[in-house]
């Protein structure tokens, strides 16, 4: 196991930069946006933490990057941007998830709720799902596990592998022989595989969608503080990854969203909105999908009960926040 450390003054230029109109921005924000800012350079701080790594085959090893402070995000001509004539993030279901259409229905429902709090102020809608054969996508082969990928100009990923068996040998939805004639037949795709809709799937599925968007906002992995935007080789390493931003990442959401930080954006309406979110509906008995049941149930509570460690940190940044 190894422990990534960066001293005081190398977060301070990835978080605060040397440039002045970044700094002089920085410095506009109130008192408690600040002191929660400031807790990525306490090396006793019980909010953030250092990045952990726990194998060679974990991300920021197998795959080195140049690690992108504020300046290097905010320079980027590449980033994009909302505008007042888009500023909505799109959700769409390739396919069903659980086992009926209801289940699969509500469960993107929490997907959007999430996604509504999490990027706080932007507008998310949600487009009806579609089976994999209309998406028109190209496909391949995963080398190492058989299963099929698709390929795609826009964060995609997959509930499949989060089920409990995805990475062995029983997995069901295991490639046993292509029978795709031509680049144009998809329905090879059709027939997946789906697993339970448990409070781990759901965790799972926010941490990796929110992931995903926060690179088409522009935020590359994080190799700063333990952070959302780490990148994960495997699914110990990704169960790792904390659900939050490092205040690094954090600062690059707000610039990428377009808020202006002094006037509109208030980070504790951020932290409440997802608090309100876990709350909403929640339940304090696990929720799982009966695996061979046919009927819609009459309602499904929200499996909330994996987010109660990390509830308990909003609680704490809301603390700091608020003093």
């Amino acid at each position: 196991m190894q422990t990534v450390w960066h001293s005081e003054r190398t977060l301070k230029t990835a978080l605060i930069s040397k440039n002045p109109a970044l700094v002089s921005q920085y410095e506009k924000l109130d008192a408690g946006e600040k002191r929660l800012m400031d807790e990525a350079f306490r090396p006793d701080s019980d909010l953030f933490g250092p990045i952990t790594l726990h194998s060679q085959s974990d991300w920021m090893t197998s795959h080195p990057e140049a690690p992108q402070g504020f300046e290097e995000f905010f320079s980027d001509p590449y980033r994009k941007t909302p505008s007042p004539q888009k500023h909505s993030v799109y959700i769409q279901c390739i396919g069903l998830l659980g086992n009926t259409r209801s289940i699969s229905e509500e469960y993107v429902k929490w997907l959007k709720g999430y996604c509504e709090a999490f990027f706080y102020g932007l507008t998310v809608k949600l487009l009806e799902p579609v089976p994999v054969s209309e998406t028109r996508c190209s496909f391949r082969i995963n080398d190492n596990t058989q299963n099929l990928q698709i390929h795609a100009g826009v964060g995609i990923f997959s509930f499949a592998r989060y089920g409990s068996d995805f990475y062995s040998s029983h997995y069901e939805g295991k490639l046993k022989k292509l029978q795709k004639k031509s680049s144009s037949d998809y329905s090879v795709f059709d027939n997946y595989y789906v697993p339970e809709v448990t409070s781990v799937l759901l965790l799972r599925s926010c941490k990796t969608l929110t992931h995903e968007i926060g690179h088409i906002f522009g935020l590359r992995h994080c190799q700063w503080l333990a952070c959302l935007m780490q990148g994960s080789n495997h699914l110990e390493e990704a169960d790792q990854r904390p659900l939050d931003l490092c205040p690094i990442c954090l600062r690059k959401l707000q610039s990428a969203v377009g808020f202006h930080l002094k006037d509109r954006y208030k980070v504790n309406l951020f932290f409440k909105a997802l608090v309100r979110w876990v709350d909403a509906e929640s339940t304090d008995t696990p929720t799982v999908t009966p695996k061979h049941s046919r009927e819609d149930p009459p309602s499904l509570p929200k499996p909330v009960e994996a987010f109660k460690e990390w509830k308990e940190w909003i609680t704490k940044c809301l603390a700091v926040l608020q003093k």
